[in-house]
C-alpha cells in the first residue's frame, strides 16, 4: 500500500506489560478502515496525496448532492470526515492505488513509530497560571496570586507586543504528537496500540501517519538484532587469550 496515513478514532487509554515485565501505558486507537476518495495528481493539482474518508455510519438526508457526486466517481460510501495524506512509492518504484481502493491498519505492519495528529481537549477561558504555567504571585491574604501582573511597556514603546501570554480560551486547537512507538496491532478489529498519550478526549478523529523523522535506536538497545558494544568488546577479548 502506498498511502501513509490513515483517519481514525480514539478508543481509550490502558498498559501492558512487554517480555521483561516493564509496564507500558497505551493508548488504542481504532485506525480506519478507510476509502480513497480521490487522488492529487501532479499535472492537474500541482502536488501528489490521497484524499481518505473514514467508512463510518452516515444518513443520507446529511450528504449534499455535490458530496454524493464527488463519491460516486469512485464507489466511494459516503464518509464524513475527509482528510489528505501523502503517497509513496512501491519497491518498484509505482504508484500501486486507485480511486476507491481501501485502507486498513496494515500499512503499519513494518513500521516502528507514527505520528498522530488530533484535536485537544476544550477547556474554556482560562487564566495564565493554568494556560501558560505562570507561578503566580504570594497567596497570603490580600493577594490576588493568579493575576499575571502588568503587560504595559512604560512610555515606551507605549504598546503590548502581540504574542503576549495573557488569559484566554484554550485547548480545542490542533496538536502534533510525534514518533509514538507501536505496541500492537489488530488486523481483524483495526486497532493500532501506540505507547503514549494522543491529544483529543474519548472517540475524537485522529489521523495517522507513518513517522516523518522516526528516532534512532541507541547500540544496544534495540532488541536482539542490534549488537551490545560491551558485551562484543568482551567475547572478542576471550576469543583472542586462547
Amino acid at each position: 500500500m502506498a498511502v501513509t496515513g490513515i483517519l481514525g478514532k480514539k478508543i481509550g487509554m490502558t498498559q501492558v506489560f512487554d517480555e521483561k515485565g516493564d509496564v507500558h501505558p497505551i493508548t488504542v486507537l481504532q485506525a480506519g478502515p478507510c476509502v480513497i476518495t480521490q487522488l492529487k495528481t501532479l499535472a492537474r493539482d500541482g502536488y501528489e496525496a490521497a484524499q481518505i474518508g473514514l467508512v463510518e455510519f452516515v444518513k443520507d438526508k446529511n450528504v449534499t448532492k455535490p458530496q454524493a457526486g464527488h463519491f460516486a466517481k469512485c464507489e466511494a460510501p459516503p464518509v464524513k470526515v475527509i482528510r489528505e495524506v501523502a503517497l509513496e512509492l512501491d519497491a518498484a518504484g509505482v504508484l500501486a492505488v486507485k480511486a476507491g481502493d481501501r485502507v486498513l491498519v496494515d500499512i503499519f505492519s513494518a513500521a516502528r513509530f507514527v505520528d498522530v495528529i488530533g484535536t485537544s481537549k476544550g477547556r474554556g477561558f482560562a487564566g495564565v497560571v493554568r494556560r501558560h504555567g505562570f507561578a503566580g504571585g504570594p497567596k497570603s491574604h490580600g493577594h490576588m496570586f493568579q493575576v499575571q501582573g502588568s503587560i504595559g511597556a512604560s512610555s515606551y514603546p507605549s504598546r503590548v507586543f502581540p504574542g503576549q501570554r495573557m488569559p484566554g480560551h484554550m485547548g480545542a486547537e490542533q496538536v502534533t504528537v510525534r514518533n509514538l512507538r507501536i505496541r500492537g496491532i489488530d488486523l481483524e478489529e483495526n486497532l493500532l496500540m501506540v505507547e503514549g498519550a494522543v491529544p483529543g478526549s474519548r472517540e475524537g478523529y485522529v489521523l495517522i501517519s507513518k513517522a516523518k523523522t522516526p528516532p534512532r535506536e541507541r547500540r544496544g538497545f534495540a532488541g536482539s538484532g542490534t549488537v551490545d558494544p560491551l558485551k562484543a568488546s568482551k567475547k572478542l577479548g576471550a576469543g583472542k587469550r586462547k
